[in-house]
């Protein structure tokens, strides 16, 4: 409840009786205050949110004019706002073009803080991409690391993904920081964000790879006997293999020679892996 109002009264000069719809609910902030959710402040709290996301709150967006994007991660939760300043009454006044926010996925949850609000802000601008695309906006962030992230001189594989994201909006995107608590309007955001699931509309799928085909093949005794030939019949090969059979004393070597035969064809088996891997269609050889 207290991020709930914190995020409402980030807005509380452009919401008509603000102080009276949130009276109730912000009794139950007070640690003497057994916490229930009376009917009183379910409706407090409905016609509050109403207030929120009412359309006629929600700016039309301006392509003509910059935008602010405002973005924060806290824990297991992003969160996004879209903002512009327009003229209104003869009066320049910032307002929000729309919200999000979701939960994190599982790959996610292993990456650290900073790396979270580098996550949160690839994923906003590929989910404000419409808006954003050939525009000039300032992103605002309660971490420096997203400032930093573009001069990084040796990213990992992950950053250097998101750093690639992120250049395609290099020449009209600017990166400032804004103190964690007065970063309020994102800040809420990220701390009841919706699930993420098909009905949230900033819903990131899950990438899924499916097997499209599955074969067995069987190389046997025929193509061992087509690799010990070819080994005859190769120049080089024949040479090495007299050479042996000539200057080592061990007699036994050339009742042996079978194992060179195994051990080229062993080799050999790099060379089909290798093919097998780099077509379009992948081959996994099962070696009996």
């Amino acid at each position: 409840m207290q991020s709930f109002l914190g995020f409402a009264g980030y807005y509380r000069q452009h919401i008509k009786d603000f102080a009276r719809i949130a009276k109730s609910l912000y009794k139950l902030c007070d640690q003497q205050t057994v916490y229930e959710m009376t009917k009183e402040r379910f409706k407090a709290y409905e016609e509050l949110k109403s207030c929120l996301t009412n359309a006629a709150f929600l700016l039309i967006p301006d392509l003509k004019l910059p935008f602010k994007l405002y973005i924060d991660a806290c824990g297991e939760i992003l969160g996004a706002a879209l903002y512009q300043t327009q003229i209104i009454n003869d009066k320049p006044f910032e307002g929000p073009i729309c919200f999000f926010s979701r939960q994190i996925n599982p790959t996610e949850a292993s990456y650290g803080a900073h790396q979270m609000e580098c996550v949160c802000l690839v994923w906003a601008l590929e989910k404000l991409y419409y808006y954003l695309d050939g525009t000039v906006f300032d992103v605002i962030t309660d971490c420096n690391a997203v400032k930093s992230l573009l001069n990084m001189k040796t990213p990992n594989i992950h950053m250097l993904r998101w750093q690639i994201a992120i250049q395609e909006y290099g020449g009209n995107m600017t990166i400032a920081h804004k103190s964690g608590n007065i970063h309020r309007n994102a800040d809420g955001l990220s701390r009841w964000a919706l699930a993420n699931t098909p009905e949230n509309s900033a819903w990131v799928p899950q990438e899924e790879h499916h097997i499209e085909g599955m074969g067995v093949t069987d190389i046997g005794t025929e193509f061992y006997n087509q690799v010990k030939e070819s080994y005859k019949i190769d120049r080089n090969c024949h040479i090495l293999s007299q050479l042996i059979m000539k200057d080592c004393k061990d007699t036994s070597l050339s009742s042996k020679l079978d194992e060179i035969w195994k051990k080229a064809y062993d080799e050999k088996r790099f060379h089909l892996l290798d093919e097998s891997f780099t077509i379009e269609l992948n081959i996994h050889v099962l070696w009996l």
